[in-house]
C-alpha cells in the first residue's frame, strides 16, 4: 500500500465512524440508566429521512441535523415513557418504535417528495481543516482535514467519559444503571435521568441517520442506513458500555466497511453479496470474543419500580 492510499484508507476510516460512534454512544448513554433501546436502526433511518426533508426544504444542512435530533430525541423519548411510567417492556416497545420509525421515515418521505425518476440531491458536508494539525504527515490529512461531524463524534466521546468517570454527575447517573433502589434511597432522581438520557441519546441516533445523506450520498434512500443501527448494539457491548471502547471499537468496524468497500472496488473477483457479510461476520466474531466480559449495567432492560421489594 503506497502512502497515498494509506492516507485515503485512514481518511475513509474516519468518515465511516461516525454513524457507529453516534448510534452507540448513545444506546450506551441510556443504557448506562437501564433503558436498553433496540430502536437504532428504525431511529437512523426516521434521523435520515427527516433530517434530509428538512435541509431540503430549508436550503441548510444545520436544519437538517436539528430536526433530525429532535426526531431521534422524541422517540426515545416515547420509549422511555412507556417503560419507565408505563412499566412496559422494554424489549417489545423498542421493536413497537423500530417499525413506527421504519414506516414513518419512508412515508415522510413519499408524501413530500413523491414518486420521481430523478431523486432530490442536497448538498454534502464539505472538509475543514484544522490550521496547523492538517499538515502533519500522513495523520495530518486524514484526522485533521475532515467534515465537522466527525470531530463532533470525537468531542462527544471524550465529553461522555469525562461526564461519567470524573463528575459527581456521571457516578448518579452510573448509579441508577447499577443499582436503582439504592440511587433512589439517597434522593438521585431515577425517572429523571432515564428520561434525559434517553434523550440525548436518541438525538445522537437522530444525527447518526441525518450523517448518511448528509455527508455519504446527497441523497435518501430506504436502505441507507443498511443495519449500523443493528451493529451498533453489538458494538455498545463489545466496547463494555465504555464511552472510550465503544470510540475504538467504532474504529475496527468502520475499517472493516471500509475493507469491504476497497476490495469491491479495486477488481478482486469475490461476490460482493460475500464482502457485504464481512461487517455481520466480524461482529460475530467480537462477540464472541468480549461475551464474557460485556460490562453491561446490572439493571439494563429493567423497569424500576420503588414500590417493590426487588425493585422491578
Amino acid at each position: 500500500m503506497t502512502y497515498d492510499q494509506l492516507v485515503r484508507f485512514v481518511g475513509l476510516v474516519m468518515l465511516a465512524l461516525v454513524p457507529y460512534i453516534l448510534a452507540s454512544q448513545g444506546t450506551m448513554l441510556a443504557g448506562r440508566t437501564g433503558v436498553f433501546n433496540v430502536a437504532q436502526e428504525g431511529i437512523m433511518l426516521l434521523g435520515a429521512s427527516a433530517g434530509f426533508l428538512a435541509a431540503y426544504l430549508m436550503g441548510n444542512l444545520v436544519y437538517g441535523l436539528i430536526v433530525a435530533g429532535l426526531a431521534g430525541a422524541f422517540f426515545s423519548l416515547v420509549i422511555a415513557f412507556f417503560t419507565t411510567r408505563l412499566k412496559m417492556d422494554q424489549f417489545v416497545i423498542g421493536l413497537a418504535v423500530f417499525f413506527l420509525c421504519l414506516g414513518l421515515a419512508n412515508l415522510l418521505y413519499k408524501v413530500v417528495v413523491g414518486v420521481t425518476l430523478t431523486p432530490p440531491i442536497i448538498p454534502t458536508f464539505g472538509s475543514v481543516a484544522i490550521p496547523g494539525l492538517a499538515a502533519i504527515p500522513l495523520i495530518g490529512p486524514a484526522l485533521f482535514d475532515q467534515n465537522v461531524l466527525v470531530y463532533f463524534s470525537v468531542v462527544v466521546s471524550v465529553l461522555l467519559y469525562v461526564f461519567l468517570y470524573r463528575t459527581p454527575w456521571g457516578l448518579e447517573l452510573r448509579s441508577v444503571g447499577e443499582n436503582p433502589m439504592a440511587a433512589d434511597s439517597l434522593g438521585v432522581n431515577v425517572a429523571g435521568y432515564r428520561y434525559w438520557t434517553s434523550a440525548v441519546g436518541g438525538a445522537l441516533m437522530g444525527l447518526a441517520g441525518a450523517y448518511l445523506p448528509m455527508v455519504y450520498t446527497g441523497a435518501y434512500t430506504q436502505g441507507i442506513v443498511h443495519g449500523r443501527g443493528w451493529l451498533a448494539i453489538a458494538l455498545t457491548f463489545f466496547g463494555g458500555w465504555k464511552p472510550q471502547y465503544i470510540f475504538l471499537g467504532s474504529l475496527f468496524f468502520a475499517g472493516v466497511d471500509v475493507l469491504a468497500l476497497q476490495v469491491q472496488v479495486g477488481g478482486i473477483h469475490i461476490a460482493h453479496q460475500a464482502l457485504r457479510t464481512l461487517p455481520y461476520l466480524a461482529t460475530m466474531l467480537v462477540m464472541v470474543l468480549a461475551s464474557r466480559g460485556s460490562g453491561q449495567p446490572a439493571f439494563l432492560g429493567l423497569n424500576y419500580d420503588r414500590e417493590s421489594r426487588t425493585g422491578t
